[in-house]
C-alpha cells in the first residue's frame, strides 16, 4: 500500500510541475519577451527543482543528505531521459506503424486523434516515469 501512495504522490507532483514549468515558459516567452530555448530550460529546471524538494518530503519522506540525494535525483534524472529517448527512437524506427500495445488501445487513440508517433512518445514517458519513480524511490531517497 505504502508503494500506491507514494506513486500517487509521485504523480500529484510530476502534474503540479508540469503546470508549473509550463506557466513559467508561457510568462518568460508571452509576457518577458525570452527566448523559447531559454524559457523552457528555465521551466524545466524550476520544476526539477521543485520535484526534488517535494519528493523528497512529501512522496518519500527522506531524511538524507540533501546535497547526496540532489546529486543522486539529477543523475537519475539524466539517466532515465536518455532511456526514455532511446525507447523513443527505438520505437520509431524499428515500429513505427505497429507500436508495443498500440492494437490494444487503437480504438481509444483513434476518438482522441493521436497517431502511432505521438503514441510512441506517451510510450516512452511511461517508461520514464516508472523507471523514475522506482529508482528515485530505491536509490535515491531510500532513507
Amino acid at each position: 500500500m505504502d508503494m500506491i501512495k507514494q506513486a500517487a504522490k509521485y504523480g500529484v507532483v510530476g502534474a503540479g510541475n508540469t503546470i508549473l514549468s509550463l506557466v513559467i515558459i508561457w510568462v518568460m516567452t508571452k509576457k518577458l519577451g525570452c527566448t523559447e530555448a531559454f524559457s523552457n530550460f528555465t521551466g524545466y529546471f524550476i520544476g526539477l527543482i521543485n520535484s526534488f524538494f517535494l519528493n523528497r518530503k512529501w512522496t518519500f519522506n527522506s531524511t538524507g543528505n540533501v546535497f547526496g540525494s540532489a546529486v543522486k535525483f539529477f543523475l537519475v534524472f539524466a539517466v532515465c531521459y536518455l532511456l526514455q529517448l532511446g525507447v523513443l527512437l527505438l520505437l520509431n524506427r524499428y515500429c513505427p506503424q505497429n507500436p508495443p500495445l498500440y492494437s490494444l488501445f487503437e480504438p481509444m487513440l483513434k476518438i482522441f486523434k493521436i497517431d502511432t508517433l505521438f503514441y510512441i512518445q506517451l510510450l516512452s514517458m511511461v517508461v520514464y516515469t516508472a523507471v523514475n519513480f522506482l529508482i528515485n524511490k530505491y536509490y535515491t531517497f531510500k532513507k
